[in-house]
């Protein structure tokens, strides 16, 4: 059984044109509006419309030294259907939300979800799932490819099928995706894989070690003053050993002198330690020297070798703007990665290519069976609408789907149009263009009383679709809508009979004189006052009797 995903419980409404204060409670069932022309069945529908995100001025304000506030209590039963909705805009998803609208004399106006604020582009993206408003000459969702493509999917009971359809063809779109990513990338690498190659050659030829560059640079400042250095250790090694007085032969005298004089004073032992220690480090410093001086020499050829290599270091670096033996390095490494994916990518590309076609394939096979079951409705549906607009008061129109052929896309392969004659004309075009608000009003009804029972509807609420209908015609409606009612929430706006008598709450909107100012006012009438007012309805005030039987016999049926 169809469970409605959201129901209206209540509707409260203050200092708004007419209106000083009103609390309407509905039923989640079929509530019936009536009331004399005037009396404020639109302003109520205005008021509906402000929380479902309408714009609103100044004007609405009964009261031009108050706000005018609307609010409506909204009851979830599916809440996981709007997480995504709540999530995104941060908002607390309770079982329970209530949406309020403030228009301040000024003109002014913010709305709320759960007294956080919120624009009227978000308010009406929730309220679309939670009301279907249907007034005279609105643009209305039957119009709309995708609506007329739910209809056919609701009656071919196919919804599991999309759904697998859709996997296989995200899956086909994201291999697609991928595929087109490594052909671009392929095409790049073919118009620079020749320089590629030339700059690893670069690379590979110079065979770099790591730091190497530094390292030369270092060795060559060393080389290039080869024999300022020795000459420099040279005197070094004459002052510390080999002059007249050399430095190491002092340090041991007075070693020498300071330890003839320790026996008076023990305190002079550590000195002389470290005059010894000064004496051995200052001859094995001498030692290393001398070493040195013998390993020096200015080699003209090594210095030219070193300083080609530098060279042609350097102009790698510049060539490839980086500072860095380590630098080139990472681009010879990069280099090499690069020219391997290029040999791997031929092999991806023709695997990914034949996995695109298989999943090509795949997509086709599930669309194809899509189309098949969408097909089958066609004919039921068509007479089965046909057949309700004649029980309706629309004996002369007709409807016609189509389904045709386009590229794939999210939900198969099939755009679905429902066309419109309204007068037995052969002529048939999209609903939108023909269809006046009453006429659409009832086929919309029709539709959706045949998908009810499979289509996730909000509450519905129908403005006098009884327009230009009465008798029998007016009472299809009525049962059409009393059937809707069974398992959702239904609130009709009605001047017929026949259609207030099967609602399951029965509102009625009248309007009060109290001195200058004039109030609407709206209450729920009990079953009494029901067969009253519905058999004024039928036959004037005050009511004949037969008028009440007639009543009396409708709510019966």
């Amino acid at each position: 059984m169809y469970i409605a995903k959201a129901m209206l419980n209540k509707l409260e409404i203050q200092n708004y044109i007419l209106i000083d204060h009103l609390v309407i409670d509905l039923s989640s069932k079929l509530s019936v509006i009536t009331g004399e022309t005037g009396a404020g069945k639109s302003i109520i529908m205005g008021a509906l419309g402000l929380i479902l995100g309408e714009r609103a001025d100044s004007t609405v304000c009964r009261n031009a030294e108050k706000k005018c506030f609307i609010e409506g209590s909204f009851t979830l039963t599916n809440k996981a259907q709007y997480k995504p909705f709540f999530e995104a805009n941060d908002l607390d998803l309770t079982d329970e939300i209530i949406i309020r609208r403030e228009i301040s004399a000024q003109g002014k106006s913010r709305a709320f979800i759960n007294d956080t604020p919120i624009n009227l582009n978000e308010l009406k993206q929730l309220t679309s799932q939670l009301v279907d408003l249907h007034q005279q000459f609105d643009t209305l969702t039957l119009g709309d490819t995708d609506f007329q493509r739910t209809v056919i999917d609701a009656l071919a009971n196919i919804q599991k099928e999309v759904t697998t359809y859709q996997d296989a063809f995200n899956d086909w779109k994201e291999a697609e995706k991928k595929l087109e990513t490594l052909t671009a990338q392929k095409e790049a690498f073919d118009k620079t894989e020749t320089y590629n190659k030339h700059l690893l050659e670069e690379l590979v030829e110079l065979n770099l070690k790591e730091n190497e560059l530094e390292e030369i640079e270092t060795e060559l400042k060393f080389l290039e003053n080869a024999v300022q250095i020795k000459t420099q250790i040279e005197q070094s090694v004459l002052l510390l050993e080999n002059s007249d007085h050399p430095i190491v032969q002092q340090i041991k005298q007075i070693s020498n002198t300071l330890e003839s004089i320790t026996k008076w004073q023990p305190s002079f032992e550590t000195l002389l330690l470290r005059l010894k220690a000064a004496q051995i480090e200052l001859a094995d410093i001498s030692s290393e020297l001398s070493n040195w001086q013998d390993k020096i020499d200015f080699d003209e050829n090594k210095i030219n070798s070193l300083q080609e290599r530098l060279s042609l270091g350097y102009g790698l670096q510049k060539k490839h703007k980086v500072q860095s033996t380590e630098a080139l390095l990472l681009i010879q490494s990069n280099l090499e990665k690069e020219l391997e994916a290029v040999l791997n990518l031929d092999e991806t590309i023709a695997q990914l290519t034949k996995q695109v076609a298989e999943q090509h394939k795949k997509v086709a096979a599930f669309a194809k069976g899509l189309s098949e079951k969408r097909n089958d409705q066609i004919a039921p549906l068509t007479k089965n609408v046909n057949q309700l607009l004649h029980q309706v008061g629309m004996p002369n129109a007709k409807i016609k789907v189509t389904i045709e052929l386009v590229p794939f896309n999210h939900f198969g392969q099939d755009k679905i149009d429902i066309l419109f004659d309204a007068n037995n004309t052969s002529r048939f075009e999209p609903i939108r263009k023909v269809a006046s608000g009453g006429e659409l009003s009832r086929l919309m009804l029709c539709i959706k009383s045949l998908v009810a029972k499979s289509v996730d509807l909000p509450t519905m609420i129908f403005d006098e679709i009884d327009t230009g209908i009465s008798g029998e015609p007016a009472k299809q409606v009525g049962l059409l809508l009393q059937n809707l009612g069974t398992n959702r929430q239904v609130l009709c706006i009605t001047h017929q009979p026949q259609i207030a008598a099967k609602g399951h709450t029965h509102l009625y909107v009248y309007k009060e004189q109290n001195g200058t100012q004039t109030q609407t006012h709206l209450r729920a009438l009990s079953t009494q006052e029901r067969v009253e007012h519905i058999a004024r309805m039928i036959g004037g005030d005050p009511p004949t009797k037969s008028a009440l039987d007639n009543a009396k016999e409708l709510m019966a049926n």
